[in-house]
C-alpha cells in the first residue's frame, strides 16, 4: 500500500530556500494557540492566522475546510482560484501551507519568549505570485512583513 507522506513531512525532507523570524515576549503555549487556530470557516484573525491578511480573506472569500489526513485542512477561495492545503502539528507547534509557494511556521521557546519561524522550502516557478520581480530579496521582503503582521496580531491579543 503506497501512502502519500503529510506536508509537513514532504516539506521536511526539502532544504528552506528562505526563512524569517522574530520574537514575542509570550509563553510558547499562548503564541501557538493563536498562531495554529485552524478550523472550518471563514480565515481570519481567530482562524488560519497567517493567511488572514492575503486579500482573498481581507474581502472575505477565504474559506477552510476539513482535508485529508491528521490535522488537514484546505482553504478554498470564491472563483477559479486553486486551493491552499494546510497541515497543523500542534504537538510540535508547526503549521504548513502548500499555495504558489510551500512554506512551515514554528514555535520554539527562546530567551525573550517565544521564537516563531517562517521558512519557505518550495516555490512554484512560473506562477504569478512569484515573477522576477519578487524573485529572492522580494520574497523575503514579503515573508518579513507578512510574519510582522502576525505577529503584531498575536501581541495586541496577548498585550505583550
Amino acid at each position: 500500500m503506497h501512502t502519500t507522506p503529510s506536508l509537513l513531512a514532504e516539506l521536511d525532507a526539502l532544504p528552506a530556500r528562505w526563512e524569517v523570524h522574530g520574537t514575542l515576549a509570550a509563553p510558547v503555549p499562548a503564541v501557538a494557540e493563536l498562531l495554529f487556530t485552524v478550523a472550518e470557516g471563514r480565515v481570519g484573525d481567530d482562524n488560519l492566522l497567517v493567511l488572514a491578511r492575503a486579500s482573498a480573506a481581507r474581502h472575505g472569500a477565504m474559506t477552510v475546510v476539513a482535508g485529508s489526513g491528521t490535522g488537514g485542512y484546505r482553504a478554498e477561495f470564491a472563483g477559479s482560484v486553486e486551493p491552499v492545503e494546510i497541515q497543523v502539528d500542534p504537538a510540535r507547534s508547526r503549521l504548513a501551507v502548500q499555495s504558489w509557494y510551500a512554506g512551515v511556521h514554528e514555535v520554539d521557546a527562546c530567551p525573550s519568549g517565544t521564537r516563531v519561524t517562517h521558512r519557505v522550502h518550495r516555490v512554484l516557478p512560473g506562477h504569478p505570485g512569484f515573477t522576477a520581480g519578487i524573485a529572492e530579496i522580494g520574497l523575503r521582503a514579503r515573508m518579513s512583513r507578512d510574519l510582522r503582521q502576525v505577529l503584531d496580531v498575536i501581541a495586541d491579543r496577548l498585550g505583550c
